[in-house]
């Protein structure tokens, strides 16, 4: 059985560097996002993969939208939510497409 990330030794925990997220990204746009748990080692990141994955996804992507939602967006939210109700999944299928 294969240890969690937060167990592992010499790995970095806690808030990420300027360096390390630079790193990251660099390797990501040269290579492409590829394996996760083999991502770290090659970028030359002390992170588990879970890590790197996660600050990728949330947090580093070029294409993340950041700050308010426009009139337009904030309007169809509304539509959908009082279509569609509680159910995120559909709202967030819809608004995608």
């Amino acid at each position: 059985m294969r240890k969690p990330c937060s167990e592992k030794q010499d790995k970095n925990k806690g808030a990420w560097s300027i360096e390390e997220d630079q790193k990251l990204i660099d390797y990501i746009n040269q290579h492409g996002e590829g394996c996760w748990r083999t991502l770290p080692k090659a970028a030359g990141l002390l992170r588990c993969g879970k890590s790197c994955r996660l600050r990728w996804i949330n947090y580093l992507r070029p294409d993340l939208k950041r700050g308010n939602f426009a009139e337009d967006e904030e309007d169809l939210i509304i539509k959908l939510h009082a279509l569609l109700g509680n159910r995120y999944l559909s709202l967030v299928f819809v608004s995608t497409n």
